[in-house]
């Protein structure tokens, strides 16, 4: 059995980058780490993958590919090995449901994360109760795959408005700045984490 979830890992870690859609980096350290890894695991098995349909080689693969995914939580990796190991239906249940409740078990981990970091902004941390409030694997899914990056934006928005508010800033800055807070929610990163000190550099 080993040998043959193997031979599976192989070939489901060659079509892993096909499979999985990426979600911009829009910060940097712990949590960007945290939010990219819960985001992309869930691409893999939908709704809408029909899986009482599925043979058994096909069940094999579609965990097969769960398991080869870097950006798995625990959670995920530990149930998905579980019904590997298992029976044709403990492989059905856990595409089925299992998935599902394990990928929010680790989102919600994923958020506590955020919550926990002390750079994490009103607006972040606003959003990320309100998914935890929530509590439905999809609430929590949206947060990490849309509503982080929204908010975070709202809080760099701002982070550059404090900074345009300052009268002492240089010319430059301000310009930087001004050019900014109108920007996509990567350049409002970029900005905060690396174009300000560019420009008074």
């Amino acid at each position: 059995m080993r040998q043959h979830r193997a031979a599976l890992l192989v070939m489901a870690t060659a079509l892993t980058p096909a499979l999985l859609f990426t979600t911009p980096a829009f910060a940097t350290g712990t949590t960007a780490t945290t939010v990219s890894a819960a985001t992309t695991a869930a691409s893999v098995v939908t709704p809408d993958t029909p899986v009482d349909d599925m043979s058994e080689e096909d069940l094999r693969v579609a965990i097969a590919r769960i398991l080869a995914d870097e950006d798995s939580g625990r959670r995920v990796l530990r149930e998905a090995g579980e019904a590997l190991d298992g029976t044709v239906e403990d492989m059905r249940a856990f595409l089925k449901t299992g998935y599902r409740l394990a990928q929010a078990e680790d989102d919600r981990v994923a958020i506590g994360r955020i919550l926990a970091d002390k750079n994490s902004g009103r607006g972040v941390v606003r959003e990320a109760n309100k998914a935890l409030d929530a509590g439905t694997p999809e609430a929590l899914r949206a947060f990490l795959e849309t509503g982080y990056r929204l908010a975070q934006a709202e809080d760099d928005r701002v982070a550059v408005a404090r900074i345009l508010a300052d009268p002492t800033i240089s010319a430059a800055l301000r310009a930087a700045a001004e050019a900014a807070i109108d920007g996509t929610p990567e350049e409002l990163r970029y900005f905060l984490e690396v174009g300000r000190y560019e420009v008074d550099g």
